[in-house]
């Protein structure tokens, strides 16, 4: 149902920004949420928080009006935030219950808004030359990172949607953005180093991924393991950590930051069937363990780790980045001590959905299909799911 089709109630409602709705959440401030958009829509993804209270009545039960018993199953809120995709029927079921004598507000732009939300913050365990900022975006726990120093900087697993916002970032720190790196064929968000590349960026993809058959490879830089790449005094060296994808690769930052890309995460560790599916699954996952082992926790315990995502069973350091002492993973992930076996039996026994239209934002990533901005937004909406099962990886 289109948002000019909804009738116009009596009651006209004031808007929350999705940057105040986040800020209200980030802060544990109690929110309450009504969520009315279809229910199958609201279990694939949600907002969730320490403080929210949120409840899902589809809209359509309000079609018709409100009687005491649909009342009832609408918490109250101080004020009640309703939301639905993109905000039209959450302004009408908003205004319907503030006829009701409801104290609510709606969401600004929906779910669309919140997806809309990037954020970033200052990685201060960094302690190489220049700074490291990390790119959050709470809706679907991607992260990115940007280092620059001097008058260079580069990003790290940028999305295409936000393309102007890298090059916005770049101008306002007085830097020129000279590197956009990925860390491997992502399955769960459009890459924007292409976008980037076309923008005057160097792009960079790693040089086992390119293998996959990327169309683009030779418009690009490839990068293969132990090539490194200056940014001001900063070097960026390329450290190939395949398991999650054969051609995974991660980015030791003037050996002090590890991104790690979709890798090692700070809650979890990779699932292994996204690009060789379920059958393939076994022999990716004794690859993981094979780089977790023999590469990354070969490094010293105070790299900074920083991966690909977040989630819900993240806790955030400090300074508010999703990162972590490499040392600090090796003592609280049980995963990472396990011997081959049961590290193969954690990582395939719980393995969450695979993320919405990967299949779709593979072969886009590929090369094999083209997206603009707007279409790349909205492939990625909903949770990204590129981590096993969080809960088994410590224990917990």
């Amino acid at each position: 149902m289109d948002a000019d089709d909804f009738p116009t109630p009596e009651e006209s409602v004031d808007t929350i920004a999705p940057e105040e709705l986040r800020r209200r959440i980030g802060d544990d401030e109690s929110v309450t949420i009504l969520d009315a958009r279809a229910s199958g829509d609201f279990e694939e993804w949600h907002i969730e928080g320490e403080a929210v209270e949120i409840e899902n009545v589809p809209y359509f039960e309000f079609l018709d009006g409100i009687d005491e018993e649909l009342l009832e199953t609408v918490p109250t809120g101080d004020p009640l935030v309703v939301l639905c995709a993109k905000g039209g029927a959450s302004e009408y079921v908003a205004g319907t219950l503030a006829e009701e004598g409801r104290d609510v507000v709606h969401l600004e732009d929906g779910m669309n808004g919140w997806a809309s939300i990037y954020e970033s913050v200052e990685v201060e365990g960094y302690d190489g030359p220049g700074t490291v900022l990390q790119y959050q975006r709470p809706s679907s726990g991607c992260l990115g990172y940007m280092v620059y120093d001097d008058d260079e900087a580069a990003v790290i697993d940028p999305l295409q949607a936000f393309t102007d916002r890298y090059l916005d970032d770049a101008a306002e720190l007085g830097v020129e953005l000279t590197y956009a790196f990925d860390t491997h064929i992502h399955a769960d968000h459009v890459s924007g180093v292409r976008a980037l590349d076309d923008e005057g960026v160097t792009g960079v993809i790693p040089e086992e991924a390119a293998d996959r058959g990327v169309t683009y490879a030779d418009d690009l830089e490839t990068a293969a393991d132990g090539d490194t790449f200056a940014v001001g005094d900063v070097t960026i060296e390329t450290l190939y950590t395949p398991g999650h994808t054969t051609g995974m690769t991660s980015y030791l930052v003037d050996e002090s930051f590890l991104a790690t890309g979709d890798g090692l995460f700070v809650e979890s560790v990779a699932r292994p069937d996204l690009e060789e599916g379920d059958d393939g699954a076994p022999d990716a996952a004794r690859q993981l363990y094979e780089t977790l082992q023999e590469r990354i926790l070969e490094l010293p315990d105070d790299v900074i780790v920083g991966g690909g995502h977040t989630s819900d069973a993240a806790e955030p350091a400090a300074d508010g980045s999703y990162t972590a002492p490499l040392g600090d993973l090796r003592e609280e992930m049980d995963a990472l001590t396990y011997d081959e076996q049961a590290f193969v039996e954690t990582v395939l026994e719980d393995m969450p959905p695979r993320p919405a239209n990967y299949e779709e934002i593979i072969a886009t990533n590929l090369g094999q299909r083209d997206t603009d901005e707007d279409e790349a937004f909205t492939l990625e909406l909903g949770p990204n799911n590129c981590a096993a099962s969080q809960g088994s990886m410590t224990g917990d």
